[in-house]
């Protein structure tokens, strides 16, 4: 008997333009044990269907139509709050994607991870923090035990999934549902988290419901694969069917999408060697007072030139979102110097900040972060058009919204929704167009495609692509996925506990690498 079987499950959702089938009669089922596996574009329905399973569908707007979810004899549709509760957190546990979101900045890390321990076993908090504490360190938290009191601002993204993931974990519930575990991890983290969930699924017997759009990941991890479509289950099976013999054509096209080659020819830079468009000299970081102070940036000197595509790589922790911020004076340099085109940055103020500024655009990794949720897609992709005097009257201004839009593959009539009504990768897209908007000399890409899934990644890489060729724009790439900066960027920089450890041409680091920290990178790949 399966220990989950979700039967002809329906959701509809109400919005202003009219109801939307979000989930359209789909059935599965997850034994004890086992890694189910669901893949599919942002909006396919894959995290909808999920969450209905705990409760976390708002209804209003929500309404789940038909169906019904049996866990372990309980109807979990049909379920009153009280057993939800003993079930949420307990039994079945949850990874969100957005690790941000869904831990309270108003507490310390080490408390939200007790939390659902307190609430669901008869335990002490001292023996719960030493529980926690351990699985911190299993996930990959250095120095766990300060880490434990620290609150969420202080991790940077991939640590703070890494508290979401230690969260979810340490009930050690019947079944995990993980909903993009792994998105903002690098590739020794991400390494780890998988061979983690694994090891603990096989000593408990827990079942997985693995829901990404790495299909790399899904293909590790998986025994059998759901793929979904527009609210469907258009292919489900044995996972190495799935990839090495998939039976329909989205599937296919899916598979096409991952990137698994070198930098396009006829995109690859070939403007001056020798030019210094973008100038990174001695640069240091630190964050903290005098007598505690933490190096995040460890007299970095870098050059880009003019046209290049420059990735940079490492760990979360490394300190690359640290650089990059600096450039665009988010954060203050202790030492050094930084030059656009032989002009310092570093001592602009007023107007002549604001301008650099628009010569310089930074796509952030966490969309909803980073997103005004009081403001429209329209209204947030038409603010730096007003603000730079850009668009000169009202239809040019709609005219370029909606051409931004469909560049990085909104669909126009999706113009006065809110951040909150998109899913993940939807929101990115958002972030790309409003970077976009201004036509910059220079974007810093920080995690650009982290949250896209394999078809929208490729389009929104083949679209950096030809920007950058057409407009000689110049950029700065930040990933943790060594297969995307291999497909992108002309140079790669790679960067260990604030410090550059190697610089060379991406082929050459990919195909050769000289240090042997990017030779770990390297060997954990999935």
């Amino acid at each position: 008997m399966s220990l989950l079987s979700v039967n002809n499950l329906a959701i509809d959702f109400t919005t202003r333009d009219g109801t939307v089938n979000a989930v359209s009669d789909i059935s599965f089922t997850v034994d004890k044990g086992e890694t189910l596996g669901i893949v599919g574009e942002s909006g396919s329905g894959k995290s909808v269907s999920c969450y209905s399973l705990l409760g976390l569908i708002p209804m209003p707007p929500g309404h789940i139509k038909n169906g019904s979810a049996l866990f372990d004899g309980i109807d979990l549709l049909r379920a009153n709050e009280k057993t939800m509760r003993q079930i949420r957190g307990k039994r079945i546990s949850m990874i969100f994607q957005d690790p941000m979101t869904s831990l309270n900045p108003y507490m310390r890390v080490g408390q939200q991870i007790i939390e659902p321990l307190l609430q669901h076993n008869k335990i002490t908090q001292q023996a719960a923090k030493e529980k926690a504490i351990a699985l911190l360190e299993e996930v990959g938290i250095s120095d766990a035990a300060n880490r434990y009191q620290q609150y969420p601002h202080e991790f940077s993204g991939g640590m703070r999934q890494r508290v979401v993931i230690a969260m979810a974990l340490i009930t050690e519930p019947d079944l995990l549902i993980a909903d993009e575990p792994t998105t903002a991890l690098d590739v020794t983290i991400q390494a780890q988290i998988l061979e983690l969930i694994h090891q603990l699924q096989q000593r408990r017997n827990i079942a997985v419901i693995f829901i990404s759009h790495d299909l790399d990941v899904i293909k590790r991890m998986a025994d059998r694969t759901i793929v979904m479509e527009k609210g469907f289950i258009v292919e489900q099976g044995n996972t190495q069917d799935i990839f090495y013999s998939p039976t329909q054509s989205y599937t296919k096209k899916l598979i096409a999408s991952i990137p698994s080659c070198a930098k396009p020819e006829n995109y690859r830079f070939t403007g001056d060697k020798d030019s210094r468009f973008l100038e990174l000299n001695d640069i240091s970081i630190s964050y903290g007072n005098k007598n505690n102070a933490f190096k995040a940036v460890d007299n970095v000197s870098l050059t880009v030139k003019q046209g290049e595509i420059l990735g940079l790589v490492g760990e979360s922790g490394c300190g690359k979102t640290s650089l990059s911020h600096s450039i665009v004076r988010l954060v203050d340099i202790q030492q050094g110097q930084i030059c656009l085109q032989q002009n310092p940055l570093e001592t602009l103020q007023g107007s002549a900040l604001k301008a650099t500024r628009k010569d310089i655009q930074m796509i952030f990794q966490d969309p909803y972060a980073s997103l005004n949720p009081r403001m429209t897609v329209f209204n947030t992709l038409a603010e730096p058009l007003r603000l730079h005097g850009i668009a000169s009257d009202a239809n040019e201004l709609n005219s370029k919204v909606l051409s931004l839009m469909q560049d990085v593959g909104l669909e126009a009539s999706w113009a006065n929704k809110y951040p909150h009504e998109f899913s993940g990768g939807q929101r990115q897209r958002i972030a790309i167009a409003r970077a976009l908007a201004v036509e910059p000399q220079l974007i810093i890409a920080d995690e650009p495609v982290s949250a896209l899934d394999v078809t929208i990644q490729a389009q929104i890489l083949s679209l950096l692509l030809e920007l950058c060729q057409q407009r000689q724009l110049t950029m700065i790439f930040i990933s943790h996925d060594l297969a995307v900066v291999r497909y992108i960027a002309d140079r790669t920089a790679v960067m260990n506990q604030g410090k550059i450890v190697e610089i060379n041409d991406t082929e050459t680091v990919y195909q050769n690498p000289s240090d042997p920290y990017t030779k770990s990178l390297l060997a954990a790949r999935v």
